[in-house]
């Protein structure tokens, strides 16, 4: 394996700010539909019974569970029940919150502060229990919008066991692919790894020296994908029915590992065929290893006796987001307020929508944001019209804008935003008419309002986040380092050595492209990131041949015939 490392970032912020590539299309997740399809069958049906009944009034409450629909798509069924139970529960949370809020008090000063600290604070909670997409601003833009409906105290719990029941309705809806596609989830993070891993080693045969953008984009892609896989394995039982395809599946990412560290000695395309294999329902592809992956999997189970730490402490290096989100929103919500604008809670939620690890990502999703928002509020000029022949039309407008935006969000977001924002304009009619020119006219201002206090607010604190992570980085490998040197490990003991060093390798890396985005802060170390990477990925390559020369051993075949 090549020891060069993948380029660091230039510190111009011009440079960063290119807008080159910040609106391409990219490729459509694999999945794309189903969160698009399960948002429509969980939206729906608490719709158009309101609608039935006369009461779309009361849509914003029942938007609030079925939104949650959006979440944990990508997570195996049994962790995807709690991660789902979760968010409806939060999302529950913080709509009580903002009731009772609104309902003890009309001051939009102090409405607009309490905005800011929920978005500061799902912000924080949403990064550290790393739910994934939409994150907080789906939770951020329902709470915020029921900040500043006028609620009386005695409306509270019949408005939120609207909001408890159409989240049921969202748990059940994103759970029903279970009794299809079981495995699904799983069988198609291992996929991916094995694609991605096949993609690393094509990129070193045609690069063998490691010099060029695509090979470390190949390896950055690489590592993520087995992390994802594991991330995913790791969170189904040890035991029972489900532990079986777990075991199964986690060969085969143990070959993708054995290619990211050896990809010159790699032919991608067993890991294609077998990650053609697991589309669909059939039998889990066999990989024949022997006794040597009794060992390799030793280090999985080594990883699941370590608890995981507390959630008081994933949120400890999140302050400084957090802090900034709270900041910005609250900055953008003052803002939308001295300039009039009777909804503020826009700026809010843009702003909150646009904070990224850092600013020049803070910077793309802005642009694509603005870009989105101006295509979306000229869509909704367009249909308009049609919206208002009356409310069953309303209805199926945004059910179709709802479709539109999670099935094209995935290509680009400015993509998915030229749905949503039509979407949030009409949700605003259910409650009755309003002139669109001052709709369209208010979101353009709150757009911009928000885009400016965004990128007004930096962190400054992300140079220390790379020196903990190289801190993190160098202890994992020269822990790594003294497993190799004894004669013989105790077992597993390599392979768990092995896989927390490649963690602390890919949160290195990520740790350090989100910290190169910010303006203002000091120089980072370079050198020593580019030196960590190079000697991690050495110890990982040494790793692996250790245990190859242990297959060897126990098989009683040469190194140079083992292939993954």
């Amino acid at each position: 394996m090549s020891s060069a490392p993948p380029s660091i970032p230039g510190t111009s912020p011009g440079r960063r700010l290119s807008l080159a590539g910040v609106l391409r299309l990219r490729r459509p997740s694999e999945i794309w539909f189903k969160p698009a399809l399960s948002s429509v069958a969980a939206v729906a049906p608490p719709n158009l019974l309101l609608l039935a009944l006369g009461r779309l009034d009361l849509a914003m409450y029942t938007m609030a569970g079925s939104l949650c629909a959006l979440y944990a798509h990508n997570r195996p069924y049994a962790a995807r029940a709690r991660a789902l139970a979760w968010v409806v529960l939060g999302m529950l949370g913080g709509v009580a919150v903002a009731l009772v809020t609104a309902s003890l008090t009309r001051n939009a000063v102090v409405l607009v502060t309490v905005g800011a600290l929920l978005a500061a604070v799902q912000k924080a909670l949403c990064d550290a229990t790393r739910i994934g997409p939409p994150g907080n601003v789906v939770l951020t833009f329902i709470s915020s919008a029921a900040l500043f409906v006028p609620h009386a105290l005695g409306q509270i719990p019949a408005h939120l066991a609207l909001g408890a029941a159409a989240g049921a309705w969202a748990w059940l809806v994103c759970m029903a692919p279970v009794l299809v596609r079981p495995h699904g989830p799983e069988r198609r993070a291992t996929a991916q790894a094995l694609n991605a891993a096949a993609a690393y080693a094509e990129t070193a045969h045609a690069d063998p020296r490691g010099a060029g953008d695509a090979h470390a984009a190949a390896r950055a892609g690489g590592y993520a994908a087995v992390q994802h896989a594991w991330q995913t394995l790791l969170s189904l039982p040890a035991t029972g029915a489900r532990a079986t395809t777990r075991h199964a599946l986690e060969r085969l990412v143990v070959r993708a590992e054995v290619a990211l560290a050896a990809p010159a000695d790699t032919d991608p395309e067993p890991l294609r065929t077998w990650a053609r294999a697991l589309r669909g329902t059939g039998r889990v592809p066999r990989t024949d290893d022997g006794p040597a992956v009794t060992d390799e999997l030793l280090g999985v189970d080594a990883e699941l006796a370590a608890r995981p730490a507390p959630l008081w402490q994933r949120l400890g290096p999140l302050t400084p987001v957090a802090v900034r989100t709270a900041l910005g929103c609250a900055l953008a919500g003052y803002a939308s307020l001295a300039l009039g604008v009777g909804r503020p809670y826009w700026a809010l939620v843009t702003a909150a929508a646009l904070y990224q690890a850092n600013l020049t990502l803070t910077w793309s999703r802005a642009v694509q944001r603005v870009v989105g928002n101006l295509a979306g509020v000229l869509l909704f000029a367009a249909i308009a019209p049609l919206a208002h022949l009356g409310q069953a039309p309303l209805v199926l407008l945004c059910l179709a804008l709802n479709f539109g935006a999670e099935a094209l969000i995935t290509r680009n977001y400015w993509l998915g935003s030229v749905c949503v924002t039509p979407m949030a304009l009409l949700i605003t009619e259910f409650a009755g008419y309003q002139e669109p020119g001052s709709l369209i006219t208010e979101r353009v201002v709150d757009t911009l309002v928000g885009f400016l206090a965004a990128v007004a607010v930096t962190d400054r604190s992300a140079g220390n986040r790379v020196e903990r992570a190289l801190r993190a980085a160098d202890r994992a490998r020269e822990h790594t380092a003294r497993v190799l040197a004894e004669p013989e490990p105790a077992p597993g003991a390599l392979e768990a050595a092995r896989r927390s060093l490649a963690a602390a390798l890919t949160d290195l890396r990520a740790t350090v492209d989100g910290a190169a985005g910010e303006w203002w802060g000091r120089a980072l170390p370079q050198e020593r990131v580019v030196l960590a990477e190079q000697s991690g990925h050495r110890t990982l390559a040494a790793a692996v041949r250790r245990r190859a020369a242990r297959r060897d051993r126990d098989t009683g075949t040469r190194a140079e015939d083992v292939r993954p």
